[in-house]
C-alpha cells in the first residue's frame, strides 16, 4: 500500500513536472515561434512577439512586445496582454477568463488620401468560405470574462482626405469592463478614460451586453479641441476655426436587438469659446459660451427634447454685397462640391438594371419619411451683437444690433402648440425693439406685443437718396404695437398700438436750407389691417415745420428735390380690389411754423407762418361726413391767420366749407409781387384777407373779401410783367375816407366743368376792376353814392357864352362832392372850356353891351351927374347908342369906318359898326378863355362852398377851346387824380 501511494506520487511528481515544462517552456516557446511564422506569414508589414509566458497552473496567460510595423513607431502592438483562465471552463462549457489586461497599446490608424485605411494593409488574409444561404447563422461563442482593463493605450488618429489633414493623438486610454459575457442578459459594467489632446478627456462609464448587443451609461467628453475634427467641416462649409472648444455629458441607452434604438437624457453640450472666421480673414462669429442641457434624444421616436439652451455673448457679421447677395450665402456657394473617391468608377445610368427593392423598403420609406420632432422646452440667448452692413447702396449702410437677448419657450417643430418668443435688443446707438407674444410656424401665425425706442431714422438715408435729393438729419422712432399674424400666403395681419416720430429735421442738400421738420409726431390708436383698412384715432404734431419756396425758374423746391426716375415698365392689368379704408379720428398742430419763399421775384419775396395751432375733426373715406377744421396762426409773427370750416379731403367736391382768413398782414412783405405785377413797391399798408369757399356736389360757392388799410405805394419799378394802368388813380378810387380799400369778389361755378378754374376768375374779376376804376373812374365814384350811378359827373354842363351853373350843373357838383368826399386822396382837376361856335356871338353882344354902359358911365361922369357905383347898373339909351357905337368902333378895331359907309344912312352906318365890332369880338381867343376860366371858377366855388370840399383838393389846369354839345350847351371836363 505504501509502495503503491509512494509510486502515485513520484508518477504525480513526474507529471507536474513534464506538465511545468510543457506549460512553463515548451508551450510558450512554440505558441511563440507559430505566432511569429504566422505573422511573418500573413503580414504585410514586419510584425513580431517579443515573448510569451504561460503559467499552467493558473492557466495565466501573458504575452510581451507585439510590434506591428516599420520604424520606431509601429502600427499596431502593446507591450503586454494578459489573460487569466478560469478551470472551469472546462465542464461548464463557457469559456471563463477572470482577468484581460491590455497594458501600454498603441495603435496607428491612418486614412491615405485615397481613402484607404492602414489597418486593411497590414495583413493579406485568406478569403473566408462562402456560407450557405439556407445554412443558419451559427450561435456566439459562450465567453465570460469577469474583467478587461485597458491600461494607458495610445491611439493616434490621421486621416489624409480632407485638404487639411486631421491628426490627433490619445495616449492615455485607461477601461476597464467587468462581467462581459456572450450570455443572454448578462450584463457587463464598464469604464473608459482617455485622454486627448490639448487637455481634452472622455469618461464613460456603463454597462454592456453582447447578447442582445445592447449598452447603458454615462459618456463624458470635456474640452474637447474641435480643431481636431474641424477639417472635415472645413470640407464642406469655407469656415476657419479659430478656436473651439467641446463639452457633452450624456446618460445613454443603445439597444441593437431588433433595430437601432438609441436613447439619450440629461444631455448638456458646451461649446465654450468658439470663433470661425472667412478665407480671406473676416471674423464671422464669436461665441463666449453656448449650454445645451437637460436634452432628451429618442432615435426610434426620431424625438428631441432640449430642455434648457443657455448662449452668451455671441458676435457675428453680414452684409449684402454690391450686387445684392449676401456675403454668407456667396461664401457658401464658393465651396466647391466633393468629388467621388473613385472617380474612374462610372455613375449608374439609366440602363443599368436596378436593384430588386428589399421586402422591408416601404416601411424603411414610411420610417424615413416621419418627420423629426424637436422641442425647445426654454431658450435663452444672452448678449448676442450683430454687425450688418449693405454696399448694395451708393453710400454703404452699417447697423448694429444688439445687445440682443431671445428668449423661446415651447417651441415645436411639429408645431402641435405655438411656442412663446421674448426678444429685446439695441438698435444702432440708442435704439430699443423689444418684442414678446406667440408664434406658430405651420400654419404661419403670431401675436406679438413689438416696441420700438429711439430708431435712428438716419439709416434710411441711403435708400431714400435714388429718390430725393433730402437729407435725413435726424429722426427717431417709438412704438408699441401689437400684431397679429394670421397667414402668409395671402399675406394676412394686423397691427394695432401707437407710434411716433420725434425730432425730424431734413435738410434740401440743394440750398443746405431746412425742409421739413418737427419735434413730435404721434399716432395714437393706430389700427391698420392689411390691404383692408387703416384707423388713427388721433394724429398730433408737435412743433411742425415745412419750406416752399419757388425758384428763379418758376420751379418749387420739390420739383428739383425728386430725382427723375426711369419709366417703368407696363404693369400687367390686375383686376381693381376695394379701396383702403381709411379713418383718421383728428389731427392737432402745436407749435406750427412755415417759410415761404419765391426767389423769381426781384427783389425776391419771402414770409414766414408762425404759432400754428389747431385740429382737423374726423376723416374717413368710407362716409362723405365732413370733418371740422380750425387752424390759427401769425403771419410774420405779427398778423392773424385763421382756417375754419368742414372739408372731406377723400372728396373735397363733394362737400367743402371753409372760411380762411388773414389779418393785418404787412403789404411791405408782398413788395416783389407789387412791383412785378403792378411797377410800384409798397411803402406802407397791411391786408385783411377773408375767404369763404363752399363746395355742394361740386358746385362752387366762394366769396373773397379784401381790405387794405392805409396802402401808401412807393416808388416805380421797372418790369415788363406789369400791366399798364394807372395804378396810382385806381388805389385813390378804391380807397374810403378811412384809408380802406375793400373789394369783394364773389366767384361760383360747376367745377366738372374744364373751362372753369378758381384763381383765374378771381384774378381776371380783380383786374378788371381796376381796369375799370381806372379808364371810368367818375363812373365808379358815382355808385359810391346813392343814386349817382346813373349821372355822368366828367363834365359840367353850361348855357352858351354863360358861366352860371344852371340845376343840372348843381345836381352834377352835388353827387361829385359827395363822391370825392368818400375818397379823400383823390384830387379834382377842372379843364374849364368854351365853344366859338355858341359862345363867340354871345360874347360879342356882351361885350358890347358893356362897352356901351362903360363909355356912358365916364360921359355921365364928366358932366357931373349923379351915378351908381357900377357902370353895369346903367341903362344906356337907344339914341345914345349909335354916336358911342362910332367911339367903339374906332377905339377897339383901330382903324376909321371904310369912307363908302359915309354915303350910308344913320341906321344903315350903325348896323355896319355894330356888325364889325361884334364880328371882330366874336373871334376873339381872349374873350372865349376868359369865359371858360370864369366857368371852372364857377365849378371849384361851388364845390368848396356848396359842396365842403378843401380848395387844395381842386385844381384849375388850362383852358381849351371846343365844340359844343348836340343840345347847344358847352361841357366843361374834370379830370381825377390821385394825391
Amino acid at each position: 500500500m505504501y509502495k503503491g501511494l509512494k509510486r502515485a506520487a513520484g508518477a504525480l511528481l513526474i507529471a507536474l513536472g513534464l506538465y511545468s515544462l510543457l506549460g512553463f517552456l515548451i508551450l510558450p516557446g512554440i505558441a511563440l515561434h507559430v505566432i511569429n511564422q504566422q505573422l511573418a506569414k500573413y503580414a504585410k508589414v514586419p510584425a513580431s512577439l517579443e515573448r510569451l509566458e504561460l503559467n499552467p497552473f493558473s492557466l495565466e496567460l501573458t504575452l510581451w512586445g507585439l510590434r506591428i510595423g516599420d520604424g520606431e513607431q509601429p502600427q499596431a502592438g502593446f507591450a503586454r496582454l494578459y489573460a487569466n483562465l478560469q478551470a472551469d471552463s472546462l465542464w461548464s462549457g463557457v469559456l471563463h477568463l477572470a482577468a484581460v489586461e491590455l497594458e501600454k497599446s498603441h495603435t496607428e490608424v491612418r486614412f491615405a488620401e485615397d481613402g484607404t485605411l492602414n489597418l486593411t494593409q497590414l495583413f493579406a488574409l485568406p478569403p473566408d468560405e462562402p456560407q450557405a444561404e439556407d445554412e443558419p447563422p451559427g450561435k456566439p461563442l459562450a465567453l465570460r470574462i469577469d474583467r478587461i482593463a485597458l491600461i494607458e493605450g495610445g491611439l493616434h488618429f490621421q486621416d489624409l482626405r480632407p485638404s487639411e489633414p486631421v491628426e490627433f493623438l490619445y495616449d492615455s486610454l485607461n477601461l476597464e469592463l467587468k462581467n462581459l459575457s456572450t450570455l443572454p442578459d448578462d450584463q457587463s459594467a464598464m469604464t473608459l478614460v482617455a485622454k486627448g489632446p490639448h487637455g481634452g478627456q472622455i469618461d464613460w462609464t456603463g454597462e454592456l451586453s453582447l447578447s442582445p448587443l445592447a449598452s447603458s451609461g454615462h459618456l463624458q467628453i470635456s474640452d474637447g479641441d474641435m480643431r481636431a475634427f474641424w477639417p472635415y467641416v472645413r470640407d464642406a462649409l469655407p469656415l476657419i476655426l479659430e478656436q473651439g472648444k467641446l463639452s457633452l455629458a450624456t446618460d445613454y441607452r443603445l439597444n441593437l436587438a431588433s433595430g437601432t434604438e438609441l436613447q439619450l437624457d440629461q444631455t448638456r453640450v458646451e461649446i465654450a469659446p468658439f470663433a470661425i472666421k472667412a478665407p480671406d480673414g473676416r471674423p464671422l462669429v464669436n461665441l463666449e459660451r453656448l449650454e445645451v442641457s437637460e436634452t432628451r434624444f429618442d432615435l426610434a421616436k426620431q424625438e428631441v427634447v432640449v430642455g434648457k439652451i443657455r448662449s452668451q455673448n455671441l458676435e457675428t457679421w453680414a452684409a449684402r454685397e454690391k450686387d445684392g447677395q449676401l456675403d454668407w450665402q456667396k461664401l457658401f456657394a464658393s465651396q466647391p462640391g466633393r468629388q467621388p473617391e473613385n472617380p474612374e468608377q462610372p455613375a449608374a445610368t439609366a440602363e443599368e438594371p436596378a436593384e430588386p427593392a428589399d421586402a422591408g423598403a416601404p416601411q424603411a420609406s414610411q420610417e424615413a419619411a416621419k418627420p423629426w420632432q424637436v422641442l425647445l422646452v426654454d431658450t435663452q440667448l444672452r448678449g448676442y451683437r450683430i454687425h450688418l452692413a449693405d454696399r448694395q447702396p451708393q453710400q454703404p449702410v452699417t447697423l448694429e444690433v444688439g445687445p440682443l437677448n431671445l428668449d423661446l419657450s415651447n417651441f415645436d417643430s411639429l408645431n402641435r402648440s405655438p411656442f412663446s418668443l421674448k426678444l429685446d435688443t439695441g438698435i444702432g446707438k440708442q435704439g430699443k425693439l423689444s418684442a414678446q407674444g406667440e408664434v406658430n410656424l405651420e400654419p404661419v401665425k403670431a401675436r406679438l406685443k413689438v416696441a420700438t425706442r429711439d430708431l435712428d431714422l438716419r439709416v434710411a438715408q441711403a435708400y431714400i437718396s435714388p429718390f430725393i435729393r433730402l437729407e435725413l438729419r435726424s429722426g427717431m422712432l417709438g412704438s408699441d404695437l401689437d400684431v397679429d399674424l394670421t397667414g402668409t400666403e395671402p399675406l394676412a395681419f394686423s397691427v394695432r398700438g401707437r407710434a411716433e416720430v420725434n425730432q425730424l429735421h431734413t435738410l434740401d442738400t440743394l440750398r443746405e436750407r431746412d425742409f421739413v421738420k418737427w419735434q413730435k409726431l404721434s399716432l395714437e390708436g393706430l389700427a391698420y389691417q392689411h390691404e383692408k383698412s387703416l384707423e388713427i384715432a388721433k394724429i398730433s404734431f408737435q412743433q411742425p415745420y415745412a419750406r416752399v419756396i419757388i425758384n428763379e425758374n418758376q420751379t418749387t423746391n420739390l420739383n428739383e428735390l425728386l430725382v427723375p426716375q426711369p419709366a417703368p415698365p407696363p404693369a400687367a392689368s390686375q383686376p381693381a380690389g376695394e379701396p383702403l379704408a381709411i379713418r383718421i379720428g383728428g389731427i392737432s398742430l402745436h407749435d406750427g411754423s412755415a417759410n415761404f419763399a419765391d426767389f423769381s421775384l426781384r427783389p425776391s419775396f419771402a414770409t414766414a407762418i408762425e404759432q400754428l395751432n389747431g385740429s382737423i375733426g374726423t376723416l374717413d373715406n368710407r362716409k362723405p361726413q365732413a370733418a371740422k377744421v380750425e387752424i390759427r396762426g401769425r403771419v410774420d409773427r405779427y398778423a392773424p391767420v385763421s382756417i375754419l370750416g368742414k372739408l372731406n379731403p377723400f372728396d373735397p367736391l363733394d362737400k367743402l366749407d371753409l372760411a380762411t382768413s388773414f389779418k393785418n398782414v404787412e403789404l411791405t412783405t408782398l413788395t416783389p409781387y407789387s412791383g412785378k405785377f403792378a411797377g410800384y413797391r409798397i411803402r406802407r399798408g397791411r391786408l385783411n384777407l377773408d375767404l369763404h369757399y363752399q363746395i355742394e356736389k361740386k358746385q362752387l360757392k366762394a366769396e373773397n373779401k379784401v381790405v387794405v388799410e392805409r396802402l401808401q405805394l412807393g416808388e416805380r419799378v421797372d418790369s415788363p410783367d406789369a400791366v399798364d394802368l394807372p395804378i396810382r388813380l385806381a388805389v385813390a378810387l378804391l380807397k374810403d375816407t378811412e384809408g380802406r380799400i375793400q373789394i369783394e369778389l364773389p366767384v361760383a361755378g360747376n367745377l366738372d366743368d374744364p373751362q372753369f378754374s378758381v384763381m383765374p376768375i378771381v384774378w381776371q374779376t380783380l383786374r378788371n376792376l381796376v381796369l375799370r376804376a381806372a379808364q371810368a373812374p367818375f363812373k365808379f365814384i358815382a355808385g359810391l353814392v346813392a343814386g349817382g350811378s346813373d349821372v355822368d359827373l366828367s363834365t359840367v354842363p353850361f348855357a352858351p357864352g354863360s358861366s352860371s351853373l344852371d340845376g343840372t350843373a348843381r345836381t352834377r357838383l352835388d353827387t361829385l362832392a359827395k363822391a370825392l368826399q368818400e375818397r379823400p386822396l383823390l384830387r379834382l382837376e377842372v379843364e374849364g372850356m368854351s365853344a366859338q361856335k355858341v359862345d363867340g356871338a354871345l360874347l360879342a353882344e356882351q361885350r358890347l353891351q358893356r362897352e356901351f354902359r362903360s363909355t356912358w358911365y365916364k360921359i355921365l361922369q364928366r358932366r357931373g351927374d349923379k351915378l351908381p357905383t357900377d357902370p353895369d347898373q346903367l341903362e344906356v339909351p337907344e339914341d345914345e347908342q349909335g354916336p358911342l357905337l362910332e367911339a367903339i368902333y374906332r377905339a377897339r378895331l383901330k382903324q376909321q369906318p371904310p369912307a363908302e359907309w359915309r354915303e350910308l344912312s344913320r341906321d344903315e352906318r350903325s348896323a355896319k359898326l355894330r356888325e364889325a365890332v361884334l364880328q371882330s369880338w366874336g373871334e376873339s381867343q381872349l374873350l372865349l378863355r376868359q369865359l371858360a376860366q370864369a366857368r371852372a371858377a364857377a365849378i371849384k366855388d361851388y364845390l368848396v362852398d356848396k359842396g365842403g370840399l378843401t380848395d387844395e383838393r381842386i385844381y384849375l389846369t388850362d383852358v381849351s377851346l371846343g365844340e359844343p354839345e348836340p343840345d347847344g350847351s358847352v361841357a366843361t371836363a374834370l379830370h381825377l387824380d390821385s394825391e
